[in-house]
């Protein structure tokens, strides 16, 4: 949720940086809920000083005048009641279309209005050259046996898999290794809940405009995450965090669930777009005035990962316009494939800066002010997809695929071959 204040106090700034979103629907009726809200409030607030003052009136009046003084306090008192429904109204309309809006991009945000508008920062890495045809991660992965979809579709149905053999042993290294890193950096492990409330989803900004994108069950009211973002954000709602323990760091590790609406036709087959996968995301409270160096840190993580892995990749900078509602400002990094030649997204960045924090309500205490907290996160490994990466970057003519030596203590072999 956006600081109001920004809204009432600076609203063509407001409207400027949603511009660079291409507009923002809603923004003039959100203005005009709050302007009504503020107007109902003020008139309640001089209801209750009225009250208020009639009410010692009446300790104060003398004996004849004492019945007037109490008729008076019993008129303005029936006047608030007949108008506190309407503050409460006014709060709900307020509060309703407020949560539609998205965050402001940064001013660094490029303007543009969909991924078209999303530019290249660099590339990093040199992509393989092969003296044969590299083959694609599907191919590969049905050679060396490591998942399987056809079964996955009788027991599922699409875009589902089994994870097998060597592709189940490379999974649990990659967690292993990228948890290790994690820890070293001060990141806390965590294996939170893959089903959460109502509230955890709204915190984040994936509701009230992206629930079409996620499981529900309806019996329970509980949301199946498609990013363990979401609990990890919500551990501590309604809070009021040390300024001393920032930053908060956690790796968390969960299966992700994604309804994957509108990618109809694309990667149907493989591990690249499926509706269940694993990940280790880092997610960071920070203090205010220090998100953009933590933001920094959880960007060079990132790269520092993929380069340990030998992972060709290149670095996109998100437009405005292709920005979620919590963003602030997002950074992917996308892997080449030699295989399927494009390039895939592996990681994204985001710093949410307080939007999620104030609809959360996570909060420090800085020399005695109560500020909101700034939260961030950023993939560490998407399993799947770097599984992806690294058999199609890694692999040989004879259809055998190199494990990277920063992996190899982890897997305990060298190399994937049936």
């Amino acid at each position: 949720m956006i600081d109001l204040r920004l809204l009432r106090e600076e609203p063509d700034k407001v409207r400027r940086l949603y511009d660079k979103r291409g507009g923002v629907d809603g923004l003039d009726r959100a203005h005009q809920a709050d302007v009504t809200y503020r107007e109902v409030l003020g008139r309640v607030e001089d209801l209750r000083a009225e009250h208020n003052r009639a009410s010692k009136a009446i300790g104060r009046a003398e004996a004849q005048d004492r019945p007037e003084a109490i008729a008076e306090a019993r008129r303005l008192a029936g006047e608030l009641k007949s108008i506190e429904p309407d503050l409460d109204e006014a709060a709900r309309e307020r509060d309703e279309t407020v949560a539609y809006l998205p965050n402001l991009p940064h001013e660094s945000v490029p303007d543009g209005l969909s991924e078209n508008d999303n530019v290249v920062e660099r590339e990093v890495g040199d992509k393989p050259e092969y003296d044969f045809e590299p083959l694609d991660h599907v191919a590969l992965g049905e050679r060396l046996r490591l998942f399987d979809g056809d079964r996955a579709a009788k027991t599922s149905g699409s875009r589902f898999v089994y994870l097998t053999g060597m592709g189940v042993m490379l999974e649990l290294a990659l967690v292993r290794f990228v948890m290790d890193f994690a820890l070293e950096r001060g990141f806390t492990p965590v294996i939170p809940p893959v089903l959460v409330r109502e509230h955890a989803m709204y915190g984040t900004g994936f509701l009230p405009t992206d629930e079409h994108e996620f499981y529900k069950s309806e019996r329970d009211d509980l949301y199946l995450t498609g990013t363990s973002e979401v609990a990890l954000a919500a551990m501590h709602s309604g809070e009021v965090v040390a300024t001393s323990d920032l930053p908060l760091r956690y790796a968390g590790f969960s299966s992700c669930f994604r309804r994957e609406a509108g990618s109809y036709g694309r990667d149907t087959k493989g591990l690249v777009r499926v509706h269940q996968f694993d990940k280790v995301e880092q997610f960071s409270f920070a203090h205010p005035d220090d998100s953009w160096d933590e933001y920094a840190t959880i960007r060079t993580n990132q790269e520092r990962i993929l380069q340990a892995l030998e992972i060709p990749y290149r670095v996109l900078v998100m437009c405005a316009g292709d920005l979620g509602a919590s963003a602030a400002k997002k950074v992917d990094h996308e892997a080449w494939l030699p295989g399927a030649k494009r390039y895939m997204e592996v990681t994204s960045a985001t710093n949410a800066t307080d939007y999620q924090a104030r609809r959360l309500q996570v909060r420090c205490r800085d020399e005695g002010e109560s500020r909101l907290v700034h939260t961030l996160n950023g993939t560490a490994c998407a399993v799947g997809r770097t599984i992806v990466a690294l058999v199609e970057n890694h692999q040989r003519a004879d259809g055998s695929v190199a494990i990277p030596e920063a992996l190899r203590p982890y897997t305990g072999f060298d190399e994937l071959r049936l």
